[in-house]
């Protein structure tokens, strides 16, 4: 591996940012790495989105240092920054066509026009949009606009590709359509993908590594898995998935509500299993699945989910009767044991 390969993406030290005299990026350290996609997620007012723009150089910070392939870029403009951004509104050019659009950062760059003929018919082909360069962006879907805004960023080669809750405007189907689509995009391109989201979904679904922010901090920095299994903190456990957080015998644990077995009338539980009885306040049906809302005789309240196997429409009848919950101790998480490791 040469010395090149080795220097990461993106570095951040100590990077810190304050409106005022809030703190809303707070000392954040960050390694990502070349051809990586990373995911920055966290709730409105977390600094997920003033980060990105610390990044991409349309904010300064107050200290810190941000490093873009190992050139220290802190104090340089955003156009001579190896990056691009891709925002929610796509902000394209409606007086241009597709193509143009596409080729227009090609053209500043003064590349030459039959390059970037071929640069961007090759970024048409990538974003399944070939045979419509010629189109106003008027004339397109709002997902088919996303693909040109993604083309528009990613034919610049840039070193690390910013996106900013690019897919917020679409609705559910398409939205989730194109997670697996824009993923796929980044595999064969290779480029350094930094996503910022507020859709723990999303995160999941497309990330090699997320971050998990709140306040202008870092909760934790893993993978999709170490992340929704071990979280480092119980911010964590809340904000990614569902968690029911409970304490006995002086430990804070995580079980999720699809470890957690519904015992029917008499069925007994495995070797080793906890088991505690409660009551089954309400029963919501989501189609893939129907959740279960019990309150245990402890006090605590619980949520527990069956995948729907079969059709059934019996489910209600469950609504205010009386149930018993099991889980191992392999399907708990202790919280505390987790460390913040942003490498």
């Amino acid at each position: 591996m040469t010395n090149a390969a080795k220097v990461p993406a993106l570095k951040l030290e100590a990077v810190r940012k304050h409106f005022g005299h809030v703190a809303v990026v707070d000392g954040i350290d960050l390694l990502v790495e070349r051809g990586e996609f990373f995911t920055l997620v966290g709730p409105s007012g977390s600094g997920k989105t003033t980060l990105l723009r610390l990044i991409a150089g349309f904010e300064r910070p107050d200290s810190g240092r941000i490093e873009l392939a190992g050139r220290d870029v802190t104090s340089i403009p955003p156009y001579q920054r190896e990056t691009n951004t891709v925002f929610q509104d796509y902000a394209l050019f409606p007086h241009m066509s597709v193509a143009d659009n596409i080729g227009y950062g090609l053209r500043i760059k003064g590349v030459a026009r039959q390059t970037r003929d071929k640069r961007v018919q090759n970024a048409l082909d990538m974003v399944r949009l070939s045979g419509l360069g010629g189109r106003r962006p008027n004339q397109l879907s709002g997902g088919q606009r996303q693909r040109v805004a993604l083309a528009r960023a990613v034919v610049n080669e840039p070193e690390v590709l910013l996106l900013d809750e690019p897919l917020g405007a679409l609705d559910l189907k398409l939205r989730q359509e194109m997670q697996i689509e824009l993923k796929q995009i980044q595999k064969e391109v290779g480029i350094t993908f930094v996503y910022v989201t507020h859709d723990q979904e999303e995160a999941l679904t497309m990330s090699d590594r997320v971050a998990v922010m709140s306040s202008g901090r870092i909760q934790q920095i893993g993978t999709p898995v170490e992340v929704y299994e071990q979280p480092a903190t119980e911010f964590v456990a809340d904000f990614i998935g569902i968690s029911n957080i409970l304490l006995r015998d002086g430990v804070r644990f995580v079980v999720r509500p699809e470890k957690i077995r519904m015992l029917a009338e008499g069925e007994p539980a495995d070797v080793g299993m906890t088991v505690e009885p409660g009551r089954v306040a309400q029963v919501v049906y989501a189609g893939m699945t129907t959740r279960y809302i019990v309150h245990l005789d402890r006090g605590e309240q619980l949520v527990a989910v069956r995948q729907n196997m079969d059709a059934q429409d019996n489910a209600q009848k469950f609504e205010g009767q009386p149930v018993r919950l099991a889980w191992t101790s392999d399907h708990t998480y202790v919280l505390g044991k987790g460390e913040v490791d942003s490498r």
